[in-house]
């Protein structure tokens, strides 16, 4: 069971300027969504209490006993956008809006080695068989390793976590009844696909 989804907030420049935020330079934002949220199922079930939920289509990054990643494979990081708003205008958390049941759908993950090359991933997400959002890791305003040492620096981190390396824009509403497949590309070739189905 995953204990911890390390999440990074705003690390595609496009992204913070598409929702009005900042762009970060001095340190990334990182906020926590509970290792509960994560969920492998092909069908998520949406909680009834959610209006506005938003596809964030990721990176995630496995890390293994020495604290060193061992895998990558795709997250959704969903949102819901109108409670999130409301957080942040009153100065409050935003776990609420980050970290609700099944929040955080994952693909399978794949085993990398030493001599992978992060600037050749790139990620894509398809809804309803239209492209919505496609970046590449060289688009990240902090590098993969950068971002790994500064989480280990900071935050209890354990061995089983999982780090969400950020979102590229074009994020958008979630509808239930969609079908939203992701894709994970390595020097150009697909290595991981998955696809989700959504209901209230």
């Amino acid at each position: 069971m995953i204990q911890n989804i390390w999440a990074v907030g705003r690390n595609y420049a496009d992204h913070a300027k598409e929702l009005g935020n900042a762009v970060p330079t001095a340190a990334p934002l990182i906020f926590l969504k509970a290792g509960t949220t994560a969920t492998e199922s092909e069908t998520v079930q949406l909680p009834a209490w959610t209006e506005d939920v938003h596809h964030e289509i990721e990176l995630a990054l496995r890390l293994n006993s020495k604290l060193e990643i061992e895998a990558v494979g795709l997250a959704l990081d969903l949102t819901e956008r109108k409670k999130q708003n409301e957080l942040k205008s009153q100065g409050q958390p935003w776990t609420l809006a980050k970290s609700f049941t099944n929040s955080c759908p994952l693909s399978s993950f794949k085993t990398i080695s030493s001599a992978t090359e992060w600037h050749h991933f790139s990620i894509e997400l398809h809804v309803d068989g239209q492209l919505r959002q496609k970046g590449s890791v060289n688009q990240m305003i902090f590098p993969i390793p950068f971002l790994l040492d500064h989480i280990k620096s900071y935050f209890p981190v354990t061995g089983g976590d999982v780090i969400l390396t950020g979102t590229p824009a074009g994020v958008g509403p979630l509808l239930p009844g969609q079908t939203l497949k992701g894709e994970l590309f390595y020097q150009g070739q697909s290595w991981i696909q998955k696809s989700w189905h959504f209901r209230r």
